[in-house]
């Protein structure tokens, strides 16, 4: 087993503690031992990587992927992708996300049926590199809702990215067809969406649609997450123990209230790097300021911005990811939700990469062996250059991502060859603005 000593590195371990200097053994795809300074790790038959200071940290996982979302403009965009160019597109996007240091990530819809399914057994099979990943079906929707592409005059399920479904047998088909294809979870779209023409505030499932669908994800062993924007969607995700919750924007007190009760099985990704960048980053698609002003956007950014602020006060758990894809927002752009986060919900930048990496373990079921470095962790580890906790936008940019290792294997080595001790640059002072005009 391959032996790695990751030394002369300032350690942040997702616990939230302060940064500390130290050295990290790994082992096989294992840590085997982290050491605070002045103490050393053993070296014995060890690969030695001399950090020169840099920051290093838990792999972060990404809680709200669209892999599918090809970085177009339109919902058309993506689904009109033919499927041979689609996994070849979502193949390449898991790429550059374990490059950015993203080593987990969870699934929360494919454009097409068994995209996120054969990503992740490719992945899996060592076929192609990517974040471990938990696949999702496609968006599980109704008629006229987000997700529901068809025509009058063409009703074709081909035109929908979501499956379109409607009444509680059809929900059934939709979730058994999904699980027979092998999917880790299922995703309904319990609110709408203004982008597609049905207010954000709209709830439009019946009880016994959600029922159904909460009902079949139980039966084999599956969990749900849902696109529930509204107030009311968020307290049905709550009544039907619909662990995964994205956006949430509108959640009112007794939401908020019912949340806070059930704060150890749920978790939020609010996609608020949608809001952010719809509302003030999207002219040149159309989008103006005054355009996602009138759709709703700059609202429900305000409202939810509070909404996010409590959660955050109660303790509920708060991740990021979600919606990146989208030609004003690419992948391997997700870690600006970090700044999000400190700009609008109040983290610290502390509390922010916590919600990266410590929480990311507990979304990914696995909050013993993954998000933290700590012995007999998972290796799943990122070394930046320079301090994120100084600089958040560090993250965005890929060449500060130095090293990125999942499960102990070298995924990225961004030093030259020789050269892996080479000394850390310093921090531009206007890097932030630079990445924001990118």
């Amino acid at each position: 087993m391959s032996r790695i000593a990751i030394t002369n590195v300032a350690i942040f371990d997702g616990s939230g503690e302060a940064v500390f200097k130290g050295e990290v053994l790994i082992d096989g795809a294992r840590i085997a031992e982290v050491a605070r300074a002045p103490r050393q790790v053993s070296r014995d038959g060890a690969r030695v990587i001399d950090g020169r200071g840099r920051f290093l940290m838990p792999g972060m996982t990404e809680a709200h992927t669209h892999f599918s979302w090809n970085d177009q403009p339109s919902l058309a965009a993506i689904q009109f992708m033919p499927p041979e160019e689609h996994i070849l597109w979502c193949v390449r996007v898991a790429k550059r996300y374990l490059e950015m240091g993203w080593t987990s990530a969870v699934g929360a819809a494919a454009a097409k049926p068994r995209l996120d399914v054969v990503l992740r057994n490719a992945i899996d099979a060592g076929e192609c590199p990517g974040p471990r990943y938990l696949a999702g079906s496609q968006e599980i929707t109704t008629i006229g809702a987000l997700g529901d592409n068809t025509l009058p005059h063409m009703p074709f399920d081909e035109l929908s990215f979501g499956s379109v479904c409607s009444g509680p047998e059809e929900i059934r088909r939709s979730a058994r067809t999904f699980i027979k294809y092998g999917v880790d979870h299922l995703k309904i779209n319990l609110s709408g969406e203004y982008i597609a023409g049905l207010p954000a505030e709209m709830s439009p499932f019946s009880e016994e649609e959600i029922a159904m669908l909460a009902a079949e994800a139980k039966r084999f062993g599956k969990r749900v997450a849902a696109h529930a924007r509204s107030s009311e969607s968020v307290k049905q995700c709550v009544r039907h123990g619909i662990e995964m919750i994205y956006h949430a924007s509108f959640a009112d007190e007794e939401a908020l209230d019912m949340l806070e009760a059930n704060k150890d099985r749920h978790f939020v990704a609010p996609g608020i790097g949608w809001l952010v960048r719809t509302a003030f980053h999207a002219s040149d698609y159309g989008i103006t300021p005054a355009a996602a002003e009138q759709m709703g956007y700059k609202r429900e950014l305000e409202i939810a911005a509070e909404s996010l602020r409590k959660m955050h006060r109660r303790g509920i758990r708060i991740l990021p990811g979600g919606d990146y894809g989208f030609a004003w927002m690419p992948h391997g752009t997700n870690a600006s939700d970090l700044q999000y986060f400190v700009d609008y919900v109040g983290m610290t930048p502390t509390e922010a990469l916590v919600s990266a990496t410590r929480l990311g373990g507990e979304i990914m079921q696995r909050p013993h062996e993954l998000g933290m470095l700590r012995p007999g962790y998972l290796a799943d580890v990122v070394m930046v250059d320079g301090n994120p906790l100084e600089d958040l936008s560090l993250l965005i940019d890929p060449d500060r991502i130095s090293l990125v290792m999942k499960d102990g294997r070298i995924c990225k080595n961004a030093c030259p060859p020789g050269a892996e001790g080479a000394p850390p640059r310093a921090v531009e002072q206007d890097s932030r603005e630079a990445v924001a005009a990118h």
